[in-house]
Order: structure tokens, then C-alpha cells, then sequence
């Protein structure tokens, strides 16, 4: 079974127990995650949400509603001053 497969086969479910895994930094046992579990597991939720979500609730989605296309979407030319 190739990744897509994988990804196309995964309940929502096991979705959302991948999904509060990463939010928590612990499997469902307690276990803490690794940080290289902690990156597949983003990475298959990612994938499982462009699959199976409408795009305003996937991970990683931000909402610019009418905001879009105003000055702060613009890279700025003044750099920030600390005082």
C-alpha cells in the first residue's frame, strides 16, 4: 500500500486521534511523541484534510474574509523599530 492509499483508506477517526495527538504532543496511551512521529502525523492529517475536508476546516487554513488584499498582506518596506 503506497502513502496515498494509506491516506485515502484512514477513517475519520483515526484522523482525529492523529489530529489531538499532534495538538498534545501525546498518543492516546499517554506516550509522548516523537518528534519525527509528531511530523508524520501532521503531515497525514494534512493530507487526509485536502482529501476529504472542504477547505475552510483543514489544518493549517486561515480565514482572510475581507481583509484580503489590504496593506497588511503587503510586505512591509519599513523595518521595525525596538525601543
Amino acid at each position: 500500500m503506497d502513502y496515498r492509499q494509506l491516506i485515502e483508506s484512514m477513517t475519520e477517526p483515526v484522523y482525529l486521534s492523529l489530529k489531538r495527538s499532534v495538538e498534545t504532543g501525546r498518543w492516546p496511551d499517554g506516550r509522548p511523541l516523537t518528534r519525527e512521529q509528531r511530523h508524520e502525523a501532521l503531515q497525514a492529517i494534512i493530507a487526509w484534510g485536502e482529501l476529504h475536508l472542504p477547505e475552510r476546516e483543514r489544518v493549517g487554513y486561515i480565514d482572510r474574509g475581507h481583509k484580503q488584499g489590504q496593506h497588511c498582506d503587503e510586505p512591509g518596506d519599513t523595518p521595525l523599530k525596538w525601543r
